[in-house]
């Protein structure tokens, strides 16, 4: 399920969108503290639902769990009932189990957890399993129960049934029956699990706080609460934190990596590093890249706010063309709750993005932004800027054209619905959106921006929403 009208992250709700963030603490008497600020960090990643499940040392599970923002969850006085030395959590932007109802939405908002017969479990993933929906009907038939609309309850029924001895064997099980994308951290009563599926196509790091260990999507977590880095959870790999210190595992076949390029593009806050690198850094290298290969006669250039600020900094720095800021964000309107018509879409843009007119008006200008998805919001875009009386309006994208949707983590409208998929050549869509050039980053230069391999199977990256070629 798509939805438009509910997301901070962008405008109208045209980006793609990441499933959700994770994040984990073991062995510190705050341990739900820290996860709770750690969560403030991934909030980017999704703005649904968010919760936080901590283990005392005798005694069930402690959680809480709701609609909406961390700041609107996590008060002093519900921190302070999260009880235990370890703490797991999640933010959530649904992908599978999309909430069709604020009930069925509460009973999808993650960490799940459940007593088996080896103990507790909880679990809080980030991802999209492909093949759990068969999974749910085997097992329903069967007479489970679920509680919930979400592929990651699959899972943790999966391990409760299992009966491998010991609980990592059960876990390893599990997971080996599912496809798709995860990375995912769980929490039993004296250990933290980390696991990344054999793709590494979700993200997942490792960093130290002191004598405690913590788990995270993205390595802006660990900065807010002054944890350092040690390093990334490799694809296929499970970490197992206990009292007696971590151990590694690698219990599944071994895949070519593909991390998902998006991460890069779009995902990642700008402050993090993902593969090593800064995602700034990377962001700006790919303006540069474009820059180079879309050139375009300006006299300013101005980024779509604010993802598309990184990338605008470096086609400014490789073309010579002065950087400026002629779309200004209101960073105060908050969620916005809207039908998504056209009507209120216009007004959305308008309560969001204000032309600065001292900058643009007569001018030619580079406009550049992350992506294109339905292109709604860029068409609004044009109209003000064209209200602004623009002399020329050039776009300017750095990534390749979306033409495909995702099954492994993020949300996408149907292939039909994607702009680029709509349009058999670049002068069609440059008349349907109303500028006087378009350009795209290749996968080519893509690629290198990011520092991988060009193209094929050894790239290291899942392209599956530029190429239609899935890993899994």
């Amino acid at each position: 399920m798509y939805k438009e009208d509910d997301v901070e992250g962008d405008i109208l709700g045209d980006k793609q969108k990441e499933k959700c963030g994770t994040a984990g603490v073991f062995g510190h008497k705050k341990a739900a503290f820290l996860t709770m600020r750690m969560l403030h960090a991934l909030q980017h990643r999704g703005q649904e639902g968010t919760g936080i499940v901590s283990s005392p040392k005798k005694g069930e599970f402690c959680y809480h769990r709701g609609h909406g923002l961390v700041s609107e969850n996590f008060q002093p006085a519900t921190i302070r009932e999260l009880i235990g030395p370890s703490a797991i959590g999640h933010v959530r932007y649904s992908t599978s189990g999309a909430n069709n109802t604020m009930e069925e939405a509460s009973k999808n908002i993650q960490p799940f957890f459940a007593q088996t017969a080896f103990g507790g479990l909880a679990l809080a993933h980030n991802g999209n399993l492909t093949n759990t929906d068969k999974i749910r009907a085997e097992m329903i038939k069967t007479g489970h129960i679920f509680h919930s609309t979400s592929d990651t309850e699959v899972v943790l029924q999966l391990a409760a049934r299992n009966h491998t001895k010991g609980h990592i064997p059960r876990i390893i099980r599990s997971l080996k029956k599912v496809r798709g994308s995860y990375a995912m951290i769980m929490l039993t009563k004296k250990e933290m699990i980390g696991v990344r599926d054999p793709f590494g196509i979700r993200p997942l790091v490792l960093g130290k706080l002191r004598k405690c260990w913590v788990l995270a999507s993205e390595t802006c977590a660990l900065d807010i609460i002054g944890a350092r880095l040690i390093r990334e959870i490799e694809p296929g790999e499970m970490v197992v934190i206990s009292e007696n210190g971590i151990r590694s595992l690698k219990p599944f076949s071994k895949k070519q990596e593909r991390e998902c390029d998006f991460e890069y593009i779009y995902f990642a806050k700008p402050d993090s590093f993902v593969g090593g690198q800064s995602v700034q850094v990377v962001r700006t290298r790919l303006g540069e890249h474009l820059a180079r290969l879309c050139p375009a006669k300006a006299d300013v250039v101005i980024p779509v706010p604010d993802s598309g600020v990184p990338a605008a900094l470096g086609f400014s720095r490789a073309s010579g063309i002065t950087f400026d800021f002629g779309l200004i964000r209101n960073h105060y309107v908050g969620r916005t709750f809207i039908d998504p018509n056209q009507a209120t879409r216009a007004l959305r843009v308008l309560l969001k993005l204000n032309v600065n007119r001292a900058i643009v008006a007569g001018k030619k200008i580079v406009v550049v932004d992350d992506s294109i998805v339905r292109a709604t919001t860029i068409k609004q875009i044009v109209k003000m800027l064209r209200k602004a009386k623009v002399k020329e309006i050039h776009l300017r994208i750095s990534c390749p054209p979306i033409r495909f949707s995702c099954n492994l983590g993020i949300d996408t409208p149907d292939r039909s619905k994607l702009f680029a998929n709509r349009f058999q050549c670049i002068e069609d869509m440059v008349n349907d959106l109303g500028v006087d050039s378009l350009g795209f980053l290749s996968l080519e230069e893509l690629y290198k921006g990011i520092g991988k391999k060009p193209c094929g199977s050894c790239s290291g990256l899942c392209s599956a929403c530029f190429t239609g070629k899935y890993p899994t």
